[in-house]
C-alpha cells in the first residue's frame, strides 16, 4: 500500500486556483493557508504518515538512529540539473548516508517570500516528490511560513531526516588508520560551477549540470559488501573536497596526501573554474562523497563504484599518512607539492 501511495501524483497537474502568487495571507494559518496546503503540499507529497495531518509524525523505528538537519538558501533556486527542492531532499538524505544510515523519514519546512509564483512553487514541490521517490524516503511532517516581499529570496527550505544505522557501518574518524586510501565517488565541482555559470552568464560547448543526487543507494551497496572496511564517509558540499579533507586530517590527527592527476573533473567544469579563478578542490558538490577505505579493499571499492553511472568516475585520489599530521598535501601533475589549506573567507556565496 505504502509503495503505491509513494508513487502516486508523480506528475500531478497543478490545480486551478484563484491566486497565482504567494501572498502574506498564505502564511496566516487561515483559509488561504489551508488552500495552499491541501492543493499543494498534501496533494503532491501524500503518504500514509503525512496524510494524518498531525502537528508532528508518529513513527515506529527500531535500532540505532542517525538524525540530521540542514537549511537551503541557494540562489538561483532553479539551476541546470535541478532546483532547491530536490537539493533539499538529496542534501539531508546524503548527510544521513554519510553517517552509515539508511534514510527513512524527512521533515520539510518552507519559508516562502510574498510574490513567489505558484507555478514555481509547484515545480519545486514536484521535484521534492520525485527526489523522495528516488531516495525511497517519506516527508512525514513540516511547516510553511510566508515573509514580506524583499525579506526572503523566493523560498528557503529546511529539512531534517532520520534513518537507521546500517548493521555493518562503523563510520568514525576513530576508525581511520595510516595507509587507508582516500576515494572520491565521482567528478568534482559540477554543482558549484553549474550555479556560478548561471550567475556569471558563462556559456560552454555543453551546459554544466549540477550533480545533485541521492547517495544512499551507492553507500548501502558499499556497506553491504565491504562493511567495516569503509572507515569514514563525508559529502564535500560547502567548501568542497579541500575543506572535508582538512576536517578529517584535523579531527583524526593524521596527514593526507592527494594527487592532482587522480582527481576526476570534467573538462568544462575545469575550464569554468579557470575562467573564474577558482580552485575546484574548494567548489561545492551535491552528488559526490569521499570515502576513507582500508587499503586492501580500495581497488575493489573503486571497481564497484564505477559499475554505476552515478559513480562512474570514482577514483582513489590519495592516502592517509603519519608524516605530516593535520595537514593535506597535494602533489601536482608536474610533481610539485603544496599544502591544501582550509578555505578562508567566502569563495562561493549562496551555493546550497
Amino acid at each position: 500500500m505504502e509503495k503505491n501511495v509513494l508513487k502516486m501524483n508523480l506528475q500531478c497537474p497543478m490545480p486551478q486556483l484563484d491566486f497565482d502568487k504567494i501572498t502574506l495571507g498564505h502564511g496566516s494559518g487561515g483559509t488561504l493557508t489551508q488552500k495552499l496546503l491541501d492543493s499543494g503540499v498534501f496533494t503532491v507529497l501524500a503518504n500514509p504518515y503525512l496524510n494524518q495531518k498531525h502537528d508532528g509524525a508518529t513513527l515506529t523505528i527500531q535500532g540505532p538512529l542517525a538524525f540530521s538537519t540542514d537549511s537551503y538558501v541557494i540562489s538561483p533556486v532553479f539551476f541546470p540539473g535541478g532546483n532547491i527542492g530536490e537539493l533539499a531532499v538529496n542534501g539531508t538524505v546524503n548527510d544521513l548516508a554519510m553517517c552509515g544510515a539508511l534514510p527513512q523519514f524527512l521533515s520539510l519546512s518552507f519559508i516562502l517570500e510574498e510574490g513567489l509564483l505558484l507555478t514555481e512553487f509547484w515545480e519545486i514541490l514536484t521535484s521534492i516528490k520525485q527526489a523522495c521517490d528516488k531516495a525511497g524516503v517519506y516527508v512525514v511532517t513540516g511547516d510553511t511560513k510566508v515573509v514580506e516581499r524583499g525579506k526572503g529570496d523566493k523560498i528557503f527550505i529546511t529539512t531534517s531526516g532520520i534513518g537507521t544505522i546500517h548493521p555493518r557501518a562503523t563510520i568514525s574518524t576513530a576508525a581511520i588508520e595510516a595507509g587507508d586510501k582516500v576515494i572520491v565517488s565521482h567528478s568534482i565541482a559540477a554543482h558549484g560551477m553549474a550555479i556560478m555559470s548561471v550567475r556569471k552568464g558563462l556559456e560552454f560547448d555543453s551546459t554544466i549540470m549540477s550533480d545533485t543526487r541521492p547517495l544512499n543507494g551507492s553507500v548501502k551497496k558499499l556497506l553491504d559488501e565491504f562493511g567495516d572496511a569503509i572507515h569514514f564517509l563525508r559529502d564535500p558540499t560547502r567548501g568542497g573536497v579541500a575543506s572535508v579533507l582538512n576536517e578529517i586530517a584535523s579531527d583524526a590527527s593524521v596527514g593526507i596526501d592527494i594527487y592532482q592527476k587522480d582527481i576526476p573533473i570534467e573538462e568544462s567544469v575545469a575550464s569554468a573554474c579557470e575562467i573564474l579563478g577558482l580552485d575546484p578542490l574548494y567548489v561545492a558538490n551535491e552528488g559526490v562523497f569521499i570515502a576513507i577505505v582500508k587499503a586492501s579493499q580500495a581497488e575493489a571499492v573503486v571497481t564497484r563504484l564505477r559499475e554505476s553511472s552515478e559513480t562512474a568516475h570514482a577514483s582513489c585520489i590519495g592516502e592517509i599518512t603519519t608524516s605530516h599530521p593535520r595537514q593535506v598535501l597535494l602533489t601536482s601533475a608536474i610533481g610539485g607539492k603544496r599544502v591544501v589549506n582550509r578555505l578562508t573567507g567566502e569563495q562561493l556565496p549562496r551555493i546550497c
